[in-house]
Formats: C-alpha cells, structure tokens, sequence
C-alpha cells in the first residue's frame, strides 16, 4: 500500500529520522525529508537512497517556523505532488532541573519538538483531506508517558505530542485520515551517547537500547495499517510496562 506514494519527514538527516527514510525508500516511497542544518548528513543521505532507485529530495526547513514550513511544503508539492504520509520526527533536547531551567530552554524544545509537529499537520491537512487520504505519525517518547529528571522541556512536548495525535485522530477519522504516535525507549542515537549505558540497560527488561532501524519499522507498520489510529505504539524494550 506505501509503494509509489510521498512521505514527508521532519528531522531525516540523522539518528531514527534518517533510518526512517531508508526505511520507506526501501518500501517504494517518495521521501520528502526535513532537515534545520545537517546540511551534509543530508546530501549523504540523498546519495545513498538514489543507490537504491528511490526518489527522495532533502529540504532545509525549521519547522518551529510557520513560513518556512509554509514555503517547504508548497515545494515538496511541486516535486512530488499530494503526501499521503508525514512522519513529525524532528525533535531537540536542552536539558536541565526545572529549578535552573531558563525560559529560552523550556520554550526551545516545545517549539520544535510539539509547535514544528503542530504546524507541519496544519498545513499538510488541506493537501491530505483534497486527496480523500493521509496518515500522520507523531515520534513521541516513553518520557512524555512517565516523565523523566532534568527533561520537563522535552516530557511536556512529547506527552503534548500524544495528544496531539488523538485529537488529531478524532477530528479526521471521519475522512479517512489516521493519526498515530511512536513512542521510543532508548535508542542507541546521538541523543543518548553521553548516557551510562550499562545503568540504563539495567532499568531495560530486554537488557538493551532500541535500534533506530526497530522505531522505523513501527512507523512503516502504522503507515500501512489502515484500521489503527489514535494509537500509541511503544517501541521501548518493556521499559514502560
């Protein structure tokens, strides 16, 4: 159901966005993906998806912006006509105790990691509803389902993102738009380098980090599962059980 169809995703040059885009490439896609200045992971990435025959185009966007997601999405509709898949991966931490937190911190996060995906559905919408299809995946976090120490910047944004994805669900099921969110554990990424990772696979029941290749499996199955929306999809090795 995925083959010859365009994807847009946030966040693509690196860590799960850029497996995500691998991943629907291989599927059949057309990959629209995002990028705010990993200028050169992207055009490396570009290059690796033309080896395997597929049509995808990077775009340099910062998607807490409502003109440039505005320009980018008129753009990827000229190159590659309706989406009928977004994938709102983009995301940034800039941890803290909420005690220290500066504003700039706290509202640094929200905006690209819940405003970016809130305006990215807006204005993707129209486009999905005239096409009469449309799915909209969220990459949430197991941190906006139980919180965690010195990220209430980033747990505020992902547990918003969750809501986002039902109210989203609910006011478009009827016109056969689904809205679904992932919700990782840790992935061995960049963003969890710099962690103890024999004291976070302790607290890990499969006794690992994730793979940012198993989170765009998740996404591949909830872009072509046409009966599931609403849906929070944990992809965190029993963590959050």
């Amino acid at each position: 159901m995925l083959k010859g169809k365009t994807a847009v995703v946030t966040g693509g040059s690196r860590g799960i966005g850029r497996a995500i885009v691998l991943k629907l490439a291989e599927e059949g896609m057309q990959v629209a993906f995002l990028y705010r200045s990993a200028e050169a992971e992207a055009v490396a990435l570009c290059r690796q998806c033309a080896e395997l025959q597929a049509k995808v185009r990077a775009y340099a966007c910062d998607v807490s912006d409502e003109e440039q997601v505005k320009q980018t999405l008129k753009a990827i509709q000229k190159d590659f006509g309706p989406a009928s898949l977004l994938v709102n991966n983009a995301g940034i931490t800039d941890d803290g105790l909420i005690m220290t937190m500066k504003e700039e911190s706290f509202t640094g996060v929200i905006d690209v990691n819940l405003k970016g995906a809130f305006l990215m559905s807006k204005h993707i919408l129209p486009a999905m509803l005239r096409n009469k299809e449309g799915c909209i995946i969220n990459i949430s976090s197991v941190s906006g389902l139980f919180g965690n120490p010195g990220q209430c910047n980033y747990a505020a944004a992902k547990a918003g993102l969750i809501g986002l994805t039902k109210s989203i669900a609910k006011e478009y099921a009827s016109r056969q738009i689904r809205c679904n969110a992932v919700a990782p554990g840790f992935i061995d990424s960049e963003m969890t380098k710099d962690l103890d990772r024999p004291e976070l696979e302790a607290h890990i029941p499969l006794g690992r980090l994730g793979r940012t290749q198993e989170i765009a499996e998740a996404v591949a199955y909830l872009a072509d599962a046409a009966y599931v929306t609403g849906e929070v999809l944990r992809v965190d090795g029993g963590i959050a059980m």
